[in-house]
């Protein structure tokens, strides 16, 4: 399969034909029952993930492929791509999908006893692990991995890194909260464990000042932001030290590392369990 979604993607026919389309319908397939994966883990790289570049190809295809039709449900009108159909959830894996607004597109892998709150969005070639929570006017981005037993909280946005197709998307490991309002994006690596404050935002452009181990974490031209396992983040901000900004007092926004999960921690967050 492969070998022929990056032939497909490379050499694009003048017109697409059955057998296209039906080697689409497969890799679609393999991407929503979590056979294949934009990234993966892998321990040999410096982030502990791996992109999958022709899996973000394929799903590229679908789109350069699909010709925009009339995906309506009963009173409600959609006009989308007719390769990426709206994905209807059985009940095999004991899934909740609350009643709302939300949607999930096909291509997106959903794991057993996964929560979602209206209304909520995940986007065609995101992973959301078992027993994961995601709360309302949540997002869920194209291609983003979100691991095991995390909470995704209200109006947080987990970002979608579909081109470039060698850029590691965003990467949410297991046991993970994301704390309300909260913003991951451009390939940001969260560690298991780790936990977001409200309001937090991370990015390539914006270092992470750990306060507990005197360290700054950065992106590089080569790897993306990481957030260490069990760091419990928050949003702070850094006094401007010259020109105009020190004389006007001007701080800029900083995400700060203020402590390392704990005992106490985990009573905090323990409650959320009860949702499930």
């Amino acid at each position: 399969m492969q070998s022929l979604i990056e032939s497909l993607f490379d050499h694009k026919p003048a017109a697409y034909t059955a057998t296209d389309r039906e080697l689409f319908t497969r890799f679609l397939s393999a991407l929503t029952e979590g056979r294949i994966r934009a990234a993966e883990p892998d321990p040999a790289a410096a982030t502990g993930w791996r992109v999958n570049a022709w899996v973000k190809k394929g799903i590229l295809v679908g789109f350069r492929m699909g010709v925009n039709s009339d995906m309506s449900v009963g009173a409600l009108s959609f006009r989308d791509k007719d390769t990426y159909p709206m994905q209807r959830i059985g009940h095999e894996k004991n899934i909740r999908i609350v009643p709302g607004g939300s949607s999930v597109r096909q291509g997106a892998y959903i794991g057993q006893n996964v929560t979602c709150m209206p209304p909520m969005y995940i986007n065609v070639g995101a992973y959301v692990g078992d027993g994961t929570m995601v709360d309302s006017h949540a997002l869920v981005g194209s291609c983003a991995q979100v691991g095991t037993h995390c909470h995704i909280s209200a109006a947080s946005q987990i970002g979608g890194v579909l081109e470039p197709v060698g850029a590691l998307p965003v990467i949410i490991e297991d046991d993970v909260l994301i704390g309300g309002n909260c913003g991951v994006y451009e390939g940001t690596v969260v560690k298991r464990r780790a936990v977001l404050g409200t309001g937090t935002i991370l990015n390539r452009s914006t270092p992470l000042y750990d306060l507990v181990r005197n360290t700054i974490h950065r992106a590089t031209d080569e790897d993306p932001l990481v957030v260490p396992e069990g760091a419990v983040v928050i949003a702070g901000a850094r006094a401007i030290t010259n020109g105009p900004g020190k004389d006007w007092g001007i701080s800029v926004y900083t995400p700060v590392i203020v402590k390392y999960r704990d005992a106490k921690t985990d009573t905090r967050i323990q409650l959320e369990d009860l949702l499930r």
